[in-house]
């Protein structure tokens, strides 16, 4: 089963507990009141690699419902890119539309997502990025960034724990209009030696390896997403290599 479908499974909710519990659960048409401040929104990890999962695309969909309801719109463009690089059966659609929706009507800020999210995914910097780049994909799609949507993705970014540097190295990788600075993309400055720029290259491309990011809890379907970053990865220290002349 894919993730899409097992977010709507009638236990979902409950397993993953806290405001994105609650969505699920009403998404299920439980009754879920309660589980908005239950113990495992508050707790330093959340259970099995299926509730990780759950929780990432959960997250995904219900931080990109805010971000529209800050945004003002939603347009075509975004939701066939949510469709098509988040893999999304189209016997699924009416079901990830129903939380889509539920999380744009509803008054909670987008705060209390972003700190469960922040939470639960705790010292885990490659995945809690990996919600920020999938957000800023969607935001992307109709190619351009509205300034609501970059104060938008700024706050989630510091909710996260994401220093104004890490957030525009993440900003610049999508925005950046002659390609992001590849120093920029692994971290350092200009100025860094050879030695620390290829330990840089190696961390990132071991925090960042598609199936480090599946073992954390990232879904097989945001995968093209995490290939995507790791050729931004290579791309950054081959152009590095090149101008530097590193062997």
């Amino acid at each position: 089963m894919s993730i899409w479908g097992k977010i709507i499974g009638g236990t979902a909710g409950f397993a993953l507990g806290g405001p994105l519990g609650a969505i699920l659960g009403a998404a299920a048409g439980h009754v879920v009141d309660k589980l908005k401040h239950s113990k495992s929104a508050s707790g330093p990890h959340i259970g099995g690699p299926d509730t990780r999962q759950i929780a990432f695309a959960t997250g995904v969909i219900v931080l990109a419902a805010k971000m529209a309801k800050a945004d003002g719109h939603v347009s075509r463009d975004e939701i066939n890119t949510f469709k098509r690089v988040f893999h999304i059966p189209p016997g699924e659609e009416k079901n990830v539309g129903r939380i889509f929706d539920m999380a744009r009507k509803s008054s909670d800020g987008f705060e209390i997502y972003a700190q469960q999210m922040a939470t639960m995914f705790r010292g885990e910097r490659a995945i809690l990025e990996g919600v920020l780049e999938a957000l800023y994909q969607i935001a992307m799609a109709d190619g351009e960034l509205h300034p609501a949507e970059q104060n938008y993705l700024k706050k989630v970014a510091h909710i996260f724990g994401f220093a104004d540097v890490d957030f525009d190295r993440v900003h610049h990788a999508f925005t950046a209009s002659n390609g992001p600075d590849p120093y920029e993309q692994l971290g350092l400055t200009r100025d860094a030696s050879d030695d620390d720029l290829k330990s840089a290259h190696r961390k990132l491309s071991r925090e960042n390896h598609p199936d480090t990011l599946m073992a954390k809890g990232m879904p097989p379907e945001f995968i093209e997403q995490a290939n995507e970053k790791m050729a931004r990865i290579n791309a950054a220290w081959d152009q590095i290599r090149k101008e530097r002349g590193i062997r």
